[in-house]
């Protein structure tokens, strides 16, 4: 046996193949032999990736700095045997950990879903008889027979065609079924164009063939795809990346301060136990505790919006991630085109017509491009019949949609015939069928035979490829239906035009023969046709497409198709929706890239060739995912989009992979972040307006609660460095992080949109989460809460008050304070009156919520156990509520002199 596995199957010959595969054309394999090979080779399916434990997720959730510090603060108490501190302590542990753990949506199921596309059966020879086997069951050398409708089981070396179509849409992205032969081919031709070999997953759509199988398994073109997706980085997202920064100089700092609490206190001779609870106090106080639920719960909430709007969200941080979004990468076939073919010009005799609608739906109009009203003519007439009538496809309706049974083109062709005003199944009946040609590549053609009724002599139509059907005629059809001379010329410059605008053009023609002929050859079509006409098709874009991306490049927002398809009709593609600036030829001159041009930069010279390119065809599944790491090189935050199994690598490494619901495979829904469930390019728009109003609302949650940290933590370092009694202890610092962070920060996730979102370049990944201006508000109302605490703590301590209830009044001061600063952050630049006050409802729903726990905390005998608070008087809430609204004036004044400098919380406004 000398199979080698990594030859280039499509560089061999037939002969050459067989025998380094160690095989029999006629007889296949024994049984013996499969044995050995399924020893060597393994079975034809693909590995699965190994998935962390339950429990190791579980764990996983306590693997962060800010939670090291807290499991250290509840150790401690519980040393110091302050057992109702160390109980809430680990209590908030434990509810942070078994949120990110019920969230957790990183299991990822794409190779699973990759070894499903490959089960299937397969007809193989076997000591030289036709056998039906699991395709698991294949080795190399095995010979597979193809059929219309089959799967392809595994690579395939083509020995044998006939008529053979096959489908590659899900593997390359070329929308029409790609016609095979046997013929060898050149070492350097890429994967789309190697016509000799047949992929496994790929579909047979037409005629027949026969095939030596070159790879199985993890060995296949899927399978390389499978270990492309398994290489892929696992990416932060921009505000994980962010709040991981943050946490490690939170970290940092927390430590520090720690240390100098701890040496103040011993300096000024106070005890260890006292300064210990004192460090923990810091350390919890300073502790963002609510942050990380808060996070997951906001993206959670965006992910209900999105539903509403046709957007799935599988993994949560893509919520956040699209407001980010600079670069959207785009598959071009069924996502920003219909993935059905239509056709939208048409030359019939020598009129020109124009056809509207897309898709395979009947819907839409033929109108003439002089613009005269004489629509229904013989030469149209007899061109659409032509394509009814050479045509081997069948048009369902089925249910809302129309779908087509057969060859994608062969169905253009009969929507274009409805939409003339001919019914397929009248014109069939009139001109019954008695024999045909089938369409060959070495011909370029399909002829079939028709009884003209009546004793009328037969008649013949063809349609192919123009080149070969213009050799045949020596007529041009007219209105007399006699015949006019064909203006070749004339021909070639229309089909040009067709070409330049990326339609793929057939043409037809037709002729008699005498009425006792019941089949006919190939030299019964050989010349004596009369021209009917020519068709251009192509794979239109999407209606809403060419609006969502005018919105999206609107909002600052790059987009690059890439696709497996002919550089050409990509090229078109691109131009219809309105890819191309104004400086750039709608012809896509100089701005299409192919993937042999891509295979000659390296990774470094690909980084800027990346940035100025907009159209990338014919690439490879390998090529797809070095652009998207190259845009990521150059900064960028990079969405992709696609629907087969070759976009499936890239979607898994972008930072966001966006799948189509309908036509996506499960493969590409597998890998993806978010799954459109219309697969309309334009609900990826919608999809970025909702992830900037939740990255929006995360960063007023984060201005929010961050002054409540550093606030409590300056009223401990304060204290230690006073030397005074601490005004708040660790177990009411975790109430009032906790419960305010549940009712009312989290209030912010519900704020509707700002005026202007879409009007925004996206937030650059360089920009610091916070910037001046929000450090400086910061610190501003950290201060304040300092102040205020602070200041009746010591007010109530000298009117003769007990340390408890001086405690009491300081914890509430914290809490109002905090409900008056909320409504300062439902805008970070205007004010609440230009908001609206009841935009919000739910903020009024939490503000009641948190005002009943506060009672409950202050006068229920249960809680001022639990936390060590008592009951106070009605002056002592007057005071409190004076230093709240105090807060929220000063925030308003420093907010209305910062609203000039602050900027959107993109980037800034879009340059025109």
């Amino acid at each position: 046996m000398k199979i080698i596995p990594d030859k280039d199957w499509h560089h061999l010959t037939v002969e050459t193949s067989i025998e380094l595969l160690g095989s029999d054309r006629e007889k296949g394999l024994n049984q013996g032999e499969v044995l050995r090979r399924m020893t060597r080779f393994g079975p034809n399916t693909l590995s699965v990736k190994q998935r962390k434990s339950a429990w190791m997720r579980f764990l996983l959730q306590f693997h962060q700095p800010l939670i090291y510090i807290l499991i250290a603060a509840g150790a401690t108490t519980a040393a110091l045997q302050e057992w109702v501190d160390s109980g809430v302590i680990f209590g908030v542990v434990l509810v942070n950990a078994l949120i990110g753990f019920i969230q957790e949506s990183k299991a990822e199921n794409a190779l699973a879903a990759l070894a499903d596309t490959m089960v299937a059966e397969a007809t193989v020879l076997r000591r030289g008889e036709k056998k039906r086997i699991p395709s698991p069951d294949l080795v190399p050398g095995d010979i597979v027979l193809l059929h219309a409708g089959d799967k392809v089981p595994a690579d395939l070396r083509l020995l044998y065609c006939r008529d053979l179509q096959v489908d590659e849409s899900a593997l390359t992205g070329e929308s029409l079924p790609v016609e095979k032969d046997v013929k060898s081919l050149g070492r350097e031709t890429v994967l789309a164009e190697r016509t000799n070999m047949a992929y496994g997953s790929s579909m047979v759509t037409y005629g027949l063939g026969t095939g030596i199988v070159t790879a199985t398994g993890d060995s296949t073109e899927v399978g390389h795809i499978s270990q492309l997706i398994s290489s892929a980085q696992d990416l932060a997202t921009p505000l994980t990346r962010k709040i991981a920064h943050f946490s490690r100089i939170l970290l940092y700092a927390i430590l520090l301060l720690a240390a100098i609490t701890v040496a103040v206190g011993m300096v000024r001779g106070q005890s260890l136990f006292y300064m210990f609870m004192a460090a923990v106090a810091l350390a919890v106080g300073a502790i963002p505790e609510g942050l990380p639920a808060a996070v997951t719960i906001t993206l959670a909430i965006g992910v209900s919006r999105m539903a509403k709007r046709r957007v799935i969200i599988r993994k949560l941080p893509a919520v956040e991630t699209l407001g980010s979004t600079t670069v959207i990468c785009s598959d071009k076939t069924g996502t920003l085109t219909e993935n059905q073919m239509t056709v939208q010009a048409i030359l019939a005799g020598e009129t020109h017509y124009e056809i509207s609608g897309s898709g395979y739906a009947p819907l839409g109009r033929i109108v003439r491009q002089d613009g005269a009203d004489d629509v229904s003519t013989t030469e149209l007439n007899e061109c659409l019949r032509a394509g009814i009538l050479c045509n081997d496809s069948v048009l369902r309706e089925k249910g809302d949609s129309w779908q087509i049974q057969g060859d994608p083109t062969e169905g253009a062709l009969l929507t274009a015939a409805r939409k003339g005003g001919l019914d397929e199944k009248e014109v069939e009946r009139e001109y019954p069928r008695l024999d045909s040609i089938p369409f060959e590549s070495q011909h370029q053609y399909m002829a079939t035979l028709h009884d003209d009724g009546d004793g009328r002599p037969r008649v013949v139509y063809i349609k192919g490829a123009v080149e070969q059907i213009l050799t045949k005629c020596i007529k041009t059809i007219n209105a007399g239906n006699s015949g006019a001379p064909v203006f070749f010329d004339k021909i070639h410059q229309d089909v040009s035009h067709m070409a330049a605008r990326g339609l793929r053009v057939l043409a037809f023609a037709r002729k008699k023969l005498p009425v006792e002929t019941n089949e006919i050859t190939h030299e019964d079509v050989g010349t004596g046709f009369i021209f009917l006409g020519l068709q251009g098709m192509i794979d239109p874009p999407r209606a809403k497409a060419v609006t969502a991306v005018k919105i999206c490049r609107k909002a600052g927002i790059s987009i690059k198709m890439i696709t497996g398809d002919h550089p050409a009709t990509a090229a078109a593609i691109a131009g219809q929706i309105g890819l191309y600036s104004g400086d750039i030829d709608k012809t896509g001159k100089g701005a299409v890239l192919t993937g042999g041009d891509l295979e000659k930069l390296s990774d470094e010279e690909l980084i800027s060739v990346a940035e100025k390119t907009i159209v990338f065809a014919r690439a490879t599944p390998l090529q797809k995912i070095r652009l998207v790491r190259a845009l990521q090189a150059g900064g960028h935050v990079v969405a992709m989009t696609g629907d087969g199994v070759n976009d499936a690598p890239a979607l898994e490494q972008a930072d966001i992979g966006v799948a189509m619901g309908i036509t996506g495979t499960d493969v590409s829904k597998e890998a993806a972040d978010m799954v459109l469930t219309d697969d309309n390019f334009s609900s990826i728009e919608a999809a970025v307006e909702e992830g900037r109003s939740v990255f929006d609302n995360l960063t007023k949650f984060i201005v929010w609660t961050l002054p409540t940290n550093l606030g409590e933590g300056l009223v401990i370092l304060v204290a230690i460095l006073l030397g005074v009694t601490l005004p708040i202890l660790p177990v009411q610092i975790l109430w009032i992080n906790m419960t305010t962070a549940g009712f009312l920060g989290l209030m912010l996730a519900f704020e509707p949109k700002e005026p202007g979102i879409m009007q925004r370049l996206p937030r650059s990944p360089d920009i610091p989460l916070l910037t001046r201006e929000l450090i400086t508000r910061i610190i501003l109302v950290g201060n304040l809460l300092l102040i205020g605490s602070f200041g009746l703590f010591q007010w109530e301590l000298a009117a003769g008050a007990s340390i408890e209830y001086a405690r009491t009044v300081a914890v509430n001061v914290f809490v109002i304070m905090e409900l008056f600063y909320l409504f300062n952050c439902r805008s970070l630049s205007k004010s609440i009156l230009q908001l609206g006050i009841f935009t919000n409802m739910w903020v009024f729903g939490g503000v009641s919520i948190m005002l009943l726990l506060q009672i409950m905390y202050t006068y229920l005998p249960l809680m001022n156990r639990l936390f060590h608070s008592v009951a106070i008087g009605i002056d002592s809430w007057a005071r409190i509520l004076l230093a709240g609204l105090a807060a929220y004036v000063i925030v308003e004044v420093e907010k209305s002199i910062t609203a000039r400098k602050l900027p959107p919380l993109s980037s800034g406004p879009i340059s025109k």
